[in-house]
């Protein structure tokens, strides 16, 4: 549903990969095409985080990782083709998310706004029936690069010395490389070097500066794009996020009257939100939707200051999904908190033990 919504009419959108899917797509293709690409990404995500959050480095934004990873994917011989049909196999949905965007698609206009590749996001939607117009995303043709063999050998050789450099800590409270260690401000000299001296003489290169990943700032102005297409305004929408790429639109909604909604989120989102949720299924994400929907954040906070069978049975109307909950949490209800001053740390803290939980070590940990 992509209608323009009435005045009092409310709006959707998420994330994919966190509220929606298990996955860490970028993460799981180089894991799949680069030998130790699994250590390999995790250290490029953390420069992601250094680059974007401490050295705030002009013209780089959170989830650029995709395109940073994307001279190596080629070198090892990905394709358009072959990351299409690695998505398409290996999706894994978090339980209730395809009955979550079902009902938000049915009821108000839905959006997800996601930084991961527009072939994992095309088969999503083909998985749950979600418009694949109704997504923002980031566009990939890799097949159009030519990459020369010598070129390839010399990726291949750097992903070798990336793949065994130390992982990179960022301080708590880090505001500038000198708050690093001695040995992480070599890594990342190290990568800066790869990055922004190397690659930049490579054809390759090109890709970096081509490819333009849906993170960050380009999230926050994907929902102001909605606003102008739907003519609707910030403090009609939901949004659910779960990372870094995230922060700057949930820091728009929950600043401008909208409902800013962490799900599984790390410190970045859950800093940003109204709500923090911790939850292995979506039907939380249902409840609060469907209050949002009928009478809008206030009651959907209210909802939350109440969160118990009976606050369930107060603020939500569907005896459907009253029904659904009860069912799938019959041992116990998850936890739905406020983010406040006080709250805020520990919400960080329990959340990003969670998220671990849900998703697994390697891409909980992952900015």
């Amino acid at each position: 549903m992509s209608t323009r919504p009435s005045k009092s009419e409310r709006v959707f959108v998420t994330d994919c990969e966190g509220p929606i899917s298990k996955n860490d797509n970028a993460f799981e293709l180089a894991k799949h095409f680069i030998p130790d690409g699994g250590i390999f990404f995790s250290l490029i995500s953390k420069y992601d985080d250094v680059l974007a959050d401490i050295v705030k480095k002009p013209n780089y934004k959170a989830g650029d990782t995709l395109r940073l990873i994307l001279p190596f994917l080629k070198a090892y011989e990905a394709s358009n083709k072959k990351i299409l049909d690695f998505s398409a196999k290996n999706i894994l949905l978090v339980p209730g998310a395809k009955e979550t965007l079902n009902f938000a698609q049915n009821s108000v206009p839905s959006f997800i706004i996601s930084t991961s590749y527009e072939q994992y996001i095309a088969s999503l939607c083909e998985l749950t029936g979600f418009s694949f117009d109704n997504t923002y995303c980031t566009l990939l043709d890799l097949d159009k690069y030519y990459v020369p063999l010598q070129e390839t050998m010399l990726l291949r050789q750097l992903t070798a010395e990336i793949s065994v450099m130390p992982m990179i800590e960022i301080p708590k409270n880090a505001t500038s490389i000198n708050d690093f260690s001695s040995r992480d401000q070599e890594t990342i000299k190290m990568l800066d070097d790869i990055f922004w001296t190397q690659l930049r003489e490579m054809t390759s290169g090109r890709m970096l500066s081509d490819v333009n990943p849906v993170g960050g700032t380009e999230k926050a102005r994907s929902v102001e794009d909605i606003v102008e297409r739907l003519g609707c305004s910030l403090d009609q929408i939901m949004y659910v996020g779960d990372s870094i790429t995230d922060g700057q639109a949930l820091k728009l909604i929950r600043e401008n009257g909208g409902l800013a909604v962490s799900f599984n989120g790390n410190d970045y989102s859950v800093r940003e939100a109204d709500i923090a949720v911790l939850s292995g299924n979506t039907i939380v994400t249902s409840i609060l939707a469907e209050v949002f929907f009928r009478k809008g954040k206030d009651e959907a906070l209210n909802l939350v200051k109440e969160w118990s069978p009976a606050g369930l049975t107060k603020y939500c109307s569907s005896s459907e999904l009253r029904n659904q909950m009860l069912e799938v949490f019959s041992g116990g209800f998850p936890q739905v908190e406020l983010v406040t001053n006080s709250s805020v740390e520990r919400l960080i803290s329990e959340s990003n033990v969670f998220r671990k939980t849900v998703r697994g070590e390697a891409i909980g940990q992952l900015g």
